[in-house]
């Protein structure tokens, strides 16, 4: 079942998908300050328009869960540290495609010397980039999808798309109908998932590894957030899933939400300071977080948020930033203790 929003904007049209190298696809300005003053720019007129039509969606009427406490506990500073290599790998998915195969990307490549690619795909418009490959510091496979670039348009209709529709069972066997996920996101994962899911398969068995980690930011965090169950549920069940996602939206619907409960536990979504994404879409549009909460209340400073997307402890996200007007997007690009996130950061 779909629920139906008009939208003047719509995410139709996907290129086949095309695992090769595709050159650097980044726009061209005459300096990074120009470059940065144009994605801040126009990132903040996409979420505008973005909220805007979500303002026109109150027609779905979901009911959002009840609000209720939940445990916080403060992280370490080793606890915060062993997130870097995969912030890294976040950062990372922003660089272009030819870099990214020879892992020649600068500070985010250097971070993870030892990390080898073996399968990078997309073009960072119409298919957001992404790449795996064999970490032997971490001894897993790693999967990490490039998040929204502001400068580029498709990806960003690709966030626009907030109508939620089921999972395709040949993808996700056994899902229930009442499980939703956002269409845009769910589309743009279904053009990547099986070669992803062939090279995983094929990376486990030549590096007896039974480690795998999926990673991304903003978009890419929603598509890792995806992969994360998609892996789960068509590999063998002695594999150790790990997500690590950094200001992911909200992806689906409660049922959703609890399927990645108990079918991921070793998921964890961080949240940068004042940062609007991860409140996006609504919860009165039907959406969900699932459990995994990390929020990052300046530096050196993180808690973990018990259970799903309905905390009313101050610390935690929902609460801390009850809407836009409380939030502040450029703490979506972090830093996420010390690295930025984006493809003004690919240095």
């Amino acid at each position: 079942m779909c629920t139906r929003i008009d939208l003047p904007l719509a995410h139709d049209f996907l290129v086949p998908f095309k695992a090769t190298p595709l050159g650097d696809g980044n726009p061209s300005f005459r300096n990074p300050q120009e470059r940065s003053t144009l994605s801040i720019l126009v990132e903040m007129r996409f979420w505008t328009l973005y909220l805007s039509l979500a303002a026109h969606a109150t027609k779905l009427n979901a009911a959002p869960t009840t609000l209720r406490g939940r445990s916080v506990t403060a992280l370490s500073t080793s606890d915060l540290a062993s997130l870097a290599p995969f912030t890294q790998f976040s950062r990372a998915a922003y660089c272009p495609t030819n870099v990214l195969q020879s892992w020649s990307c600068g500070q985010a490549c250097r971070a993870n010397s030892d990390f080898q690619p073996t399968l990078v795909g997309g073009d960072g418009n119409a298919l957001q980039i992404f790449f795996v490959g064999f970490s032997p510091s971490q001894n897993s496979v790693i999967v990490a999808h490039q998040g929204t670039d502001p400068t580029k348009l498709g990806s960003d209709l690709a966030d626009i798309n907030i109508l939620m529709g089921n999972l395709d069972t040949n993808l996700f066997p056994g899902v229930s109908s009442s499980v939703q996920v956002h269409l845009g996101f769910r589309n743009e994962h279904a053009v990547t998932a099986p070669a992803i899911l062939k090279e995983v398969k094929r990376l486990m068995s030549l590096k007896n590894t039974n480690k795998v980690a999926l990673i991304g930011h903003s978009l890419g965090g929603a598509l890792a957030e995806l992969d994360s169950l998609f892996l789960t549920l068509n590999l063998p069940s002695s594999t150790s899933i790990k997500a690590v996602t950094y200001g992911t939206p909200r992806v689906g619907n409660a049922s959703f939400a609890q399927l990645i409960d108990s079918k991921v536990p070793d998921f964890r979504r961080i949240n940068n300071k004042a940062d609007i994404i991860p409140i996006l879409p609504g919860r009165f549009l039907g959406f969900a977080h699932p459990h995994g909460e990390v929020h990052i209340l300046s530096p050196g400073n993180a808690v973990a948020c018990s259970g799903d997307d309905n905390a009313i402890d101050p610390q935690c996200q929902i609460q801390s930033v009850p809407n836009i007007f409380q939030g502040n997007v450029l703490d979506h690009l972090g830093p996420y203790e010390g690295i930025n996130i984006g493809t003004i950061f690919c240095t």
